[in-house]
């Protein structure tokens, strides 16, 4: 408190993730903070049920329970001040049920420590880098949704600087997530006009899970401070690609050493990290669920995207949906490239080692890996290409769903199938266009 107080911090902004990976949070004045500690504050856990549009979910445990609450208690040990909110600092939470004390069911950052103390008693502690994309946008009333994308420039792929920022918003952006302390390493332009790719270091699973989580909170607000959209949606404009969240994952055994370099492996990697390649290959339709969670995910699909689509790995291999890139040693790892950037980092990652923990207990070989191109379908199977057969596909994978909970996935799949029932009821621009004349 009197460290806070010296450093000019009077807010603690105490911040968590629900279903989606959307921060919830409540300002909490300094001299309250130890109140909120001690005894916890109170949220109605409903607010894991709610939807973007501000409906209530019919998820077991909110509506049919009365709406009852979660207490949620500072994290102090993630304390940070916000560089661009005077005399605020931020904290993450940890959220528990009242009735029994317990993680509620569907916390993300429990589910995560949940299949992270799995791995532990394999000997194994996952390293993850993430790597995410999103799109800026401008006010523009004319536009479908009054925004449209804050930059037209083309070619401008791995760049930086004006030639494709003009106003410096990615200079701006790196400058202040650095003074934030998440691990923020780099960032460039990327391939479509208005789009940013920006990398954070890699580090145990459930600080890059924090970080990726705050990282994703914080652009949000940023952009909004000066009147604009940082959105993080898989692919929101019909005449751009999709947004991708990457996962650079190895794993630490017990000596500190990386477990999956083996010189002496094949392709200089350890049996283990074959083991978890097959484990991501086999379980990638249910693990699609959680890695690509929106309806409009599956628009990022497809021929030419340069988004995978089918199920497949190889080395240093960009076309496929696991690429292993050259480093070995220290540097060993795989990269995931199935995710886009609207999954909650949570929940990618848990899911994704939680694959590869199945794989590795299973001990298979991976096939063989794919040599040039991939997105051909003579040589690889196709992921699900749609928001409801991943969500049928990962209820099918009980292997999966038992390590991730029986709650937390019943949960998930309540709240995403409403999700499609919402769509499948919503006339769109494009059904207007397509039949209103003609018809």
């Amino acid at each position: 408190m009197q460290r806070l107080a010296a450093e000019g911090i009077d807010v603690v902004r105490v911040t968590y993730p629900d279903l989606i990976g959307t921060d919830r949070a409540r300002d909490v004045l300094l001299d309250h903070l130890p109140s909120a500690c001690d005894h916890g504050l109170a949220f109605c856990r409903a607010v894991y049920h709610t939807s973007p549009q501000g409906d209530v979910v019919p998820v077991a445990g909110g509506l049919d329970a009365g709406l009852p609450d979660i207490t949620v208690r500072p994290d102090l040990d993630t304390l940070v001040p916000l560089p661009w909110e005077p005399g605020v600092a931020s904290c993450l939470a940890d959220v528990t049920a009242p009735a029994t004390g317990l993680p509620a069911p569907e916390s993300p950052r429990d589910l995560l420590r949940t299949v992270l103390g799995r791995c532990a008693e394999h000997g194994l502690r996952p390293v993850v880098g993430p790597e995410l994309e999103y799109f800026l946008c401008d006010e523009d009333p004319v536009s479908p949704g009054g925004w449209s994308r804050h930059s037209g420039a083309t070619g401008v792929v791995y760049t930086a600087g004006l030639r494709a920022d003009g106003d410096n918003h990615l200079l701006r952006t790196l400058r202040l997530l650095r003074d934030m302390n998440i691990g923020v390493t780099s960032g460039n332009h990327e391939f479509d006009g208005g789009q940013f790719e920006i990398n954070l270091t890699h580090s145990d699973a459930l600080s890059a899970a924090d970080r990726a989580f705050r990282f994703k909170s914080a652009v949000k607000e940023l952009a909004r401070k000066e009147g604009k959209l940082a959105t993080f949606m898989a692919k929101p404009f019909n005449d751009a690609g999709g947004s991708g969240f990457h996962l650079h994952l190895s794993c630490d055994n017990d000596e500190g050493g990386n477990a999956f370099d083996d010189p002496a492996g094949a392709y200089g990697l350890s049996a283990t990290a074959r083991h978890a390649v097959a484990g991501i290959l086999a379980h990638a339709p249910a693990l699609a669920a959680l890695a690509n969670p929106t309806v409009n995910s599956y628009k990022r699909f497809g021929p030419d995207t340069l988004a995978p689509w089918l199920i497949d790995w190889g080395l240093d291999n960009r076309s496929a949906m696991v690429r292993i890139p050259p480093e070995r040693g220290s540097g060993a790892r795989f990269e995931l490239r199935l995710g886009d950037a609207s999954a909650n980092p949570y929940l990618l990652i848990a899911g994704t080692v939680a694959a590869a923990l199945l794989g590795v207990s299973a001990g298979e070989e991976p096939p063989a890996p794919l040599e040039g191109y991939g997105y051909d379908t003579t040589r690889a199977a196709v992921l699900p290409m749609s928001l409801p057969a991943a969500l049928d596909t990962l209820e099918a994978d009980t292997e999966l769903t038992d390590v991730l909970g029986k709650d937390f996935t019943a949960s998930f799949l309540s709240y995403k199938r409403d999700e499609i029932e919402r769509f499948q009821r919503h006339v769109t621009d494009w059904e207007f266009t397509e039949y209103a004349y003609h018809l």
